[in-house]
């Protein structure tokens, strides 16, 4: 089974995970009712879509 020689430091370990961070979804704003909404996705607030009305906003 192989196991490591030496002890991996501190600094070789967060420089490792320095890329794991999250990031926050990219927002847009909605054409028709001026919200932000998630990019490629429903407007929660007007359910309208690439110009269409796809759902019935709870808001309605």
């Amino acid at each position: 089974m192989a196991v490591p020689k030496k002890k991996t430091s501190k600094s070789k370990r967060d420089m490792r995970r320095a890329h794991d961070a999250l990031t926050p979804p990219g927002l847009s704003v909605c054409p028709e009712c001026k919200e932000p909404k998630q990019s490629h996705r429903v407007c929660p607030s007007c359910g309208v879509y690439k110009g269409k009305k796809e759902i019935k906003a709870a808001a309605e």
